[in-house]
């Protein structure tokens, strides 16, 4: 292909370490890419709209984008002890949440289905409103009293007490404990139109892109602090030690599983349509 791929992923830490090598053309025989940013609920509106090439999306937008979007066996956020979590002011329980107002990421991202399934089981009652914030903005409309809770990701992890919040629950240990597999966040998702050579190439550049960042981290170093929102070196460090794992490089068995288990889970509670049998199958 002689075109550059449009793709857009997040300016989050562990998406600029994956590709750094690829989007700075040092991966040989990789296909060329034409990167644009944006958060998580922008690219799950773009997988949907079919904008784009290459996106980094949610897998909870799977069931709405595969018969355009194949599923990439490469490059996605699937790990352990790296769920959401629901943040609070005060201390409480799940019960406390019953009729409140909580802000999500994207309605349409895994971080929220994870947190409807917690919902179903733990909150009799539901939920009240939610409300859709940029996840940078979710801590601060918490603890300005905006909003009654929040549910946050990436490296909200690690500095949610520096705006005096409490955990109240989080989403990924409740899946663990439920299901026993790797929490499922993100995923790399490509055209089918693309044809089977270009996604087999480009899901390899990927592989190798991951590859050659954890081989030699210090090059990836720049282009990560560069679009990390004036981030702590040391939180950027954690949050691509969280969330690149060896499910990044290849989803492998257990990646499969904790995929298909989510969004059965989620169909079989009304929450996503169901997936087709071979749906998630790579070419």
């Amino acid at each position: 292909m002689t075109r550059p791929l449009s793709i857009a992923y997040s300016p989050c830490p562990n998406d600029t370490f994956v590709f750094d090598a690829l989007a700075h053309g040092r991966v040989p025989d990789a296909p060329r890419l034409d990167v644009t940013f944006a958060d998580i609920d922008r690219t799950n509106g773009m997988a949907e709209r079919g904008e784009l090439d290459v996106l980094k999306v949610s897998y909870a937008v799977l069931p709405w984008v595969l018969e355009e979007y194949a599923l990439l066996p490469s490059g996605g956020a699937l790990g352990r002890g790296c769920g959401p979590l629901v943040l609070t002011r005060q201390p409480g329980g799940p019960a406390d949440l019953a009729g409140k107002t909580v802000a999500v990421p994207s309605e349409r991202s895994t971080a929220y289905l994870l947190f409807r399934l917690w919902v179903a089981d733990r909150v009799p009652g539901g939920v009240g409103e939610i409300v859709v914030l940029p996840f940078h903005e979710i801590m601060p409309a918490v603890r300005d009293g905006k909003v009654d809770a929040g549910l946050v990701i990436h490296e909200a992890r690690f500095t949610y007490q520096d705006y005096g919040l409490r955990c109240l629950a989080d989403m990924g240990e409740h899946w663990e404990l439920t299901t026993g597999l790797p929490i499922p966040l993100g995923a790399i998702i490509a055209k089918r139109s693309l044809g089977a050579p270009v996604l087999r190439q480009l899901a390899e550049a990927i592989r190798t892109s991951v590859r050659m960042a954890w081989d030699d981290p210090e090059t990836s170093r720049p282009y990560v602090l560069e679009h990390a929102q004036e981030m702590d070196p040391k939180v950027t460090d954690q949050h691509i030690g969280l969330y690149v794992t060896e499910f990044t490089a290849d989803l492998g068995e257990d990646g499969y599983a904790a995929v298909r288990g989510l969004l059965t889970r989620a169909a079989a509670e009304g929450l996503v349509p169901p997936l087709g049998r071979d749906a998630l199958a790579f070419v």
